[in-house]
């Protein structure tokens, strides 16, 4: 019986690290290990189709492609016939991709030596895959470049070539086609790839999701850093349950999986479509406790994110105070216990000039709970909230928030002391962080995923805050056992 996906796996271990680094940057490469090959096309449900029409676009050396194939053969479809058609622009890896698809039985390869995405927006009909498997390019596409406008041409607005590959592959499928792929977890978040989100969740559902707990795990043979998900999507398909497995690394050897209703992978009431990956169906303890059932209108709150974007705004910065200028504040600043200001040498500026250009982004001074966005995932924690105290700032009348955090507030003005005080210590309880993480597993803080948080009461927040601010520093310990007491 053939199997080719081990050759294609040798042809891998010799043929990446021969190729020339800017060149893999260039067109984006990241060879796909064997295991992951196969993880991939197990995820496919069984068919009876007669016929198959497989999509692997920047096939590389097959390895995809082979997967599936090794699957059929073995018996894991009922297809009489495969048609293949794998797009790939490196000459070297055609070589070898075309000796390998080209080596199975009743596969009818096409192997396209092109630019997929100048090739896909050129058809003229769609060609109605039956299953695609994809590893695609990553790299950014500027705004007035050739696949962004060819990208546009056909209704499709992204910022990346892998997102760009799965838009086309979802747009060239079957009703009820099979898209699998392997792609950056970036889609799932921000404002960019909004675009992108809509365009496949009006076009497909959802049905798998598999996430590496180990970021550097999946491609770790090329030093990859980038935080990757598995996705499967069924073109048309009615939404249902999503299935999320979890795995350490790229052995699957401690793989779980448990399955969620749509609306937590996509909350209801978020315009922005953001997808979230829970890793377990348990609820957590901020779900459990009865006294956490407030939203954030609930308690005349709102949270946004710091408004002052610093490279849009960089003629007003200065590194540090003068005449004209009032306080900016960016995550360097931050203390759980209050605001260090100014900080010299923190390498980002400390203030920013107060005029006309700038006024419509700059905060009452104030007390505020803030939050930074981002965080590593190797990080204890991921929800980390900060005091701002307006004590820090002498007599200045507003501050400016920079972009990398997000600041709770009161149309626009500060909290009142306890209120923020008590934000602060709830939104740094074990138990918050652990909530968060399980609806959340992406390394931002989005004001859209504190928007989706419940709280305390007002009333409880305020006690919260009095009673941390009977204490100069508190520890992890008091404050979860304070919460403890509170959500019994």
């Amino acid at each position: 019986m053939l199997r080719l996906l081990e050759t294609a796996e040798t042809a891998r271990l010799e043929v990446s690290p021969g190729l020339a680094p800017e060149r893999k940057a260039e067109l984006g490469q990241f060879m796909t290990p064997a295991s992951v090959a196969r993880f991939m096309a197990s995820l496919f449900p069984s068919s009876t189709l007669p016929t198959c029409r497989l999509l692997d676009a920047g096939a590389g050396l097959g390895a995809l492609s082979c997967a599936f194939l090794d699957r059929w053969v073995a018996g894991g479809f009922d297809f009489k016939n495969v048609e293949v058609t794998a797009y790939e622009i490196d000459a070297t890896l055609r070589e070898h991709l075309t000796r390998h698809i080209g080596s199975y039985q009743g596969v009818t390869p096409r192997i396209i030596d092109g630019d997929y995405i100048a090739l896909a927006t050129a058809a003229d009909q769609v060609p109605g895959y039956t299953h695609a498997i994809l590893n695609p390019p990553y790299k950014k596409i500027s705004s007035q470049s050739f696949h962004r406008l060819a990208l546009r041409g056909v209704g499709i607005e992204t910022v990346n070539l892998y997102s760009a590959f799965v838009a086309l592959a979802v747009a060239e499928a079957a009703p009820g086609g099979q898209i699998v792929a392997i792609i950056p977890r970036s889609f799932c978040n921000g404002p960019y790839y909004r675009p992108f989100r809509d365009f496949i969740l009006e076009r497909a559902a959802i049905r798998y999701i598999h996430l590496f707990d180990s970021r550097n795990k999946a491609f770790k043979d090329d030093e990859v850093l980038q935080e990757n998900i598995i996705i499967r999507l069924e073109r048309g398909g009615q939404q249902e349950l999503v299935a999320v497995s979890t795995s350490t690394d790229d052995s699957f050897s401690d793989l779980t999986t448990h399955k969620h209703p749509f609306d937590r992978i996509v909350f209801q009431d978020d315009p922005e479509r953001f997808i979230h990956v829970p890793t377990t169906t348990a609820k957590s303890t901020i779900e459990l406790s009865p006294a956490v059932r407030y939203s954030l209108a609930d308690i005349g709150v709102k949270v946004s994110t710091g408004p002052v974007v610093d490279f849009r705004l960089k003629p007003h910065l200065r590194d540090m105070p003068e005449a004209g200028t009032v306080p900016l504040i960016y995550p360097g600043h931050l203390r759980m216990n209050g605001t260090t200001w100014p900080v010299p040498g923190l390498k980002k500026p400390n203030a920013i000039m107060r005029n006309s250009e700038t006024e419509k982004w700059l905060y009452p001074n104030g007390f505020y709970c803030v939050v930074r966005r981002f965080s590593s995932k190797e990080e204890k924690r991921r929800v980390v909230a900060s005091i701002v105290n307006p004590a820090a700032f002498g007599g200045h009348l507003v501050l400016g928030f920079e972009n990398h955090m997000n600041l709770f507030h009161q149309d626009k003005h500060g909290l009142p002391e306890a209120l923020a005080r008590g934000l602060v210590v709830f939104l740094n309880t074990t138990a918050v962080d652990e909530h968060f993480r399980r609806f959340n597993g992406h390394t931002q803080v989005n004001a859209t995923d504190l928007k989706q948080m419940k709280y305390p009461s007002r009333g409880i927040l305020t006690q919260l805050g009095e009673w941390a601010m009977q204490y100069g520093t508190l520890t992890q310990g008091q404050i979860d056992a304070k919460f403890g007491s509170l959500a019994a």
